[in-house]
């Protein structure tokens, strides 16, 4: 049954992919023959993993249409079948995500897709790659791409939505919170993106950014639902007052999601894909329990699958046809693989078989060996034994023989004691008394020795006695000992006469084990020269591929690098460009990272040249040098925009010298023939001079003496709150000059644009005054003991900068005050006016970023420069708005006065005609 299922999912899997099916099922059949029903479900998972994969690699491209449902289906089935996002995440990493900012948006949104609907495993799998997430929305949101600060933003809420769902067991009050602000930013950051780019959502172009938006939408009703749960119930446990700051962040969030809700209702995109809740009109009384009641889950219902755009596949799949034959390439391949490595187990079984075999015929000959030699030493001890046993027979036999000679010697000498003792009386009654005593001396003397003798003949015999039994016992003993020792010497033999065969028998077996083995070894290894062949044959047409699609990526990037530098040249030359305007200092932090930027390409070139079948490092080394070329091109001129006008023009020059070498090197860089000779060196001798120039224009520290920065800064504070000062009251004469010199539209025209920048006026006069006392409160903080001056001296380079915030400032309010002057008086465009109100919009940006570096978060004072700053942002908001409007009167009416003169022309020439008689 396993097998039918598996041949039934194979034939739907390959009909899928447009095979014909009679061969699929010859292929399948010879291929159950083969490898077995194992083989046959790995290939199966193999198939599944394939497509997979294929889905993965279709549904992550660099087109700007929205993800097809079925590829997204595909890998979320994909991780259900594995049981994770193993699969998936191996073939993410190596995507080129650095490169191409919709491929990374892309890969967002199938992440979310796979975090919201995929295998629970997933988010386990997902959580080793949050740091590489986190790494790549860096990257993008520091890049000036259309896409890249969605894309930082996309990436952020990822890793705050994996770290909730990891911890949501022990989930905080504050995480729900945080998940909708930050979905709240995402989608603000989305619907500035439609609106800026001027996208319908009805495009693939804006689908492609509003899809990820309908799986938010989805998880914000979800999190909007879970806590207002959590909050009823904290109110519940908690007091009332503790919680206010919960309630006020909640009402924020209540609000902005109701706003995002309506303004997704009003866009024909979302009214065919989902169904959006109505949120309440007003949040929950958390403060009255019986409002749970009253709560109603929003219910996020999804009506149908947006509609899937072709992509165009050519750079990521083959034709049907190449398809088809790579694919049964790769099957029969694999089929000789697994052949190859079943043949291989089988001789490594068999040869592993007859080694153990060969092992222990070793053992059974050391074995007998080991019995040999212990035989051998029972021989030699049984013949020392014998040896020592005929040495004491001969022993016993000497001691007998003297044995009988003692008792010969000791008889015959008491027959001599017993005649001298018979002479000794018949002679004692001869001699004298004197000699009677030496005599009985003698006597005595002699039986003192006889007894002594007689003693020791009797203790020796009776030794002697006792040793003749144990001489025959000895004897014994060793007849048994010989007659054993024949015994053992005939089983030697036996044993010499088996080991011998058996030692033949291991040497004609150990022949046949090694004629077996030499020919297992021939077969095997002329099976690994046919398998070496096929595989080398096979890699080297894939790597020509590779390379082939490596350098098309490298061509891609480097057309990509050519239109940014050819932008910021065109920017260069731009009129409306002329009023930007930058600081040395930032163009010298350009041209520094494009000088590093330099060396990284250098080391990158290098790298790819040597191995040219990994473009990666060379892709994203030329992304990067590309942006940081175009800044540093696109400052410089800014910065010669405030410049001496010698200094200007060398500087102007030399920017576009930049571009012209760095052009040169891309072009040389897209071809393969002259990519090898490919040189930065002409583009970092231009950016070098670049970067001198703008340390020549530094303010230096001969020209203003450090104890003299705080009367610098108290006079460049003073003077641009009087410049904006004189500014407000020119204002009020210019609007009075325009009403007495214009009437009817022209008046409200030049009255509405007057209004506006006087408002400006008063709100950037606001802001200074914000900006001196944060100031002043910085320096009386910071300073400590030391004196105003000695703060600002050793704070110099920050003291500049505020000086040099103040003046730009104070510039732009001049500017504006001509701009309006001139457009009142007709002698100058209204774009002027925008650009300068965006110029000074954005001096007052710098002016608060001087202000704020050395300015603690919590300070009071810093939140007012902070609204004021705000402020000035929304009256420049109005100058753009009502200048654009009064532009479009003046235009109305300068068309319906021009239809008015050939009206009146026209009725003039028929009152002539009628006057002359002409019909």
């Amino acid at each position: 049954m396993v097998i039918l299922a598996a041949i039934i999912y194979w034939l739907l899997i390959c009909a899928s992919l447009h095979c014909d099916v009679y061969y699929l099922i010859f292929q399948t059949v010879i291929f159950i023959y083969i490898t077995g029903e194992h083989h046959l479900l790995s290939l199966i998972n193999n198939v599944s993993s394939g497509l997979q994969l294929q889905s993965i690699t279709k549904s992550i491209t660099n087109v700007e249409a929205p993800i097809k449902e079925k590829y997204g289906r595909n890998i979320i089935l994909g991780t259900h079948k594995e049981g994770g996002a193993v699969t998936f995440w191996s073939h993410a990493v190596s995507l080129p995500l650095s490169s191409n900012a919709i491929l990374s948006w892309k890969f967002c949104h199938v992440v979310h897709k796979l975090l919201r609907d995929g295998h629970p495993n997933t988010l386990r799998d997902s959580r080793g790659h949050t740091a590489s997430i986190r790494q790549m929305g860096t990257l993008w949101g520091n890049l000036h791409d259309r896409y890249g600060h969605i894309v930082a933003l996309y990436a952020k809420l990822l890793c705050i939505k994996i770290d909730f769902h990891l911890k949501v067991t022990l989930v905080s009050r504050r995480d729900g919170s945080v998940c909708i602000i930050n979905m709240s930013f995402f989608l603000n950051a989305v619907f500035r993106q439609m609106e800026c780019s001027s996208t319908s959502s009805t495009t693939p172009v804006g689908q492609c950014r509003l899809a990820p938006l309908v799986l938010v939408i989805q998880d914000c009703g979800l999190l909007y639902h879970f806590l207002v749960k959590l909050l009823f119930k904290l109110h519940s446990r908690i007091p009332v007052d503790a919680l206010l700051g919960h309630r006020e962040r909640f009402r924020e969030q209540f609000n902005s999601l109701t706003q995002f809700f309506e303004r997704a209702r009003g866009m024909e995109f979302f009214k065919s894909i989902i169904q959006i809740p109505d949120l309440p009109d007003e949040p929950p009384n958390f403060l009255r329990a019986a409002s749970l009641a009253d709560h109603v889950k929003p219910m996020v219902v999804q009506n149908e699958t947006f509609p899937d755009y072709d992509e165009t596949d050519t750079q990521l799949d083959f034709g049907e046809g190449n398809y088809q034959m790579v694919k049964t390439t790769w099957i029969e391949l694999e089929l000789i693989k697994v052949e190859a490595q079943r043949a291989v187990v089988q001789l490594k079984s068999q040869v592993n078989k007859l080694e153990s075999e060969l092992e222990d015929q070793r053992t059974h000959k050391q074995m007998a060996l080991v019995e040999n030699e212990r035989l051998r030493m029972e021989v030699e001890n049984l013949r020392a034994q014998t040896a020592v046993a005929a040495s004491i027979q001969a022993t016993v036999e000497d001691m007998v023989k003297c044995l009988c000679h003692m008792v010969i010697v000791t008889v015959n000498g008491h027959d001599l004691l017993c005649q001298n003792a018979e002479m000794v009386k018949q002679l004692s009654s001869t001699q004298q008394a004197q000699e009677e005593l030496l005599t009985y001396k003698q006597q005595m003397a002699v039986e003192v020795e006889q007894l002594r003798q007689d003693n020791s003949s009797k203790v020796t015999l009776h030794s002697f006695m006792f040793m003749i039994p144990a001489g025959d016992e000895l004897s014994s003993v060793l007849v048994g000992l010989q007659a054993e020792k024949e015994t053992l010497l005939r089983t030697v033999k036996d044993q010499e006469a088996e080991i011998a065969s058996l030692r033949q028998a291991a040497q004609l077996h150990q022949t046949t084990l090694q004629q077996e083995r030499d020919r297992h070894q021939r077969e095997m290894t002329a099976l690994q020269n046919q398998l070496q062949e096929k595989l080398s044959l096979d890699s080297g047409l894939l790597q020509q591929k590779l390379q082939d699609e490596q350098f098309s990526l490298l061509q891609c990037a480097v057309v990509e690098a050519e239109g940014i530098v050819l932008d910021a040249v065109a920017k260069v030359d731009d009129p409306l460009h002329v009023r930007c305007i930058s600081t040395p200092d930032y163009l010298i932090n350009r041209a520094e990272l494009t000088l590093a930027s330099i060396d990284k390409m250098q080391q990158s070139q290098a790298a790819y040249l040597r191995n040219m079948d990994d473009a990666s490092g060379l892709l994203r080394s030329v992304t990067q040098f590309s942006h940081l070329i175009a800044d540093t091109i696109v400052n410089g001129a800014g910065t010669a925009h405030s410049a001496p006008t010698d200094q200007a023009d060398r500087l102007t020059d030399n920017c576009r010298d930049c571009a012209t070498h760095c052009l040169q090197y891309l072009k040389e860089l897209k071809l393969k023939a002259t990519l090898p000779r490919a040189d930065l060196t002409a583009v970092r001798y231009v950016v070098q001079r670049i970067l001198n120039q703008g340390q020549d224009l530094l303010p230096r520290g001969a020209d203003v003496r450090k104890e003299e920065l705080a009367e610098m800064v108290d006079k460049e504070m003073a003077a641009t709150s009087t410049a904006i000062e004189d500014a407000v009251l020119r204002m009020d004469e210019i609007l009075s000059q325009a009403r007495r010199d214009s009437s009817g539209v022209k008046l409200e025209v030049n009255q509405n644009i007057i209004g506006s920048c006087s408002d400006l006026m008063k709100a950037i006069h606001m802001l200074v005054t914000a900006a001196t006392d944060l100031q002043r409160d910085i320096v009386d903080n910071g300073r400590g003991a030391g004196s105003v001056k000695d703060f600002y001296a050793k704070n110099s380079r920050w003291t500049e900068g505020l000086i040099s915030a103040s003046k730009a400032v104070g510039w732009g309010a001049t500017q504006m005050l001509e701009s309006a002057d001139k457009v009142v008086t007709d002698r100058g465009k209204y774009e002027e006016l925008i650009v300068c109100s965006h110029e000074i919009a954005a001096s007052t940006a710098q002016l608060v970023a001087a202000s704020k570096v050395k300015a603690d978060r919590g300070n009071k004072k810093l939140q007012t420069l902070q609204q004021a700053s705000r402020h000035v942002n929304d009256m420049a908001a109005v100058v753009v708005s009502s200048t654009k409007s009064g532009q479009m009167q003046i235009e109305n009416k300068s068309e319906f006065h021009g239809h008015m003169q050939i009206v009146k022309f026209v009725t003039t020439n028929n009152a002539g005609m009628h006057s002359k008689g002409i019909v």
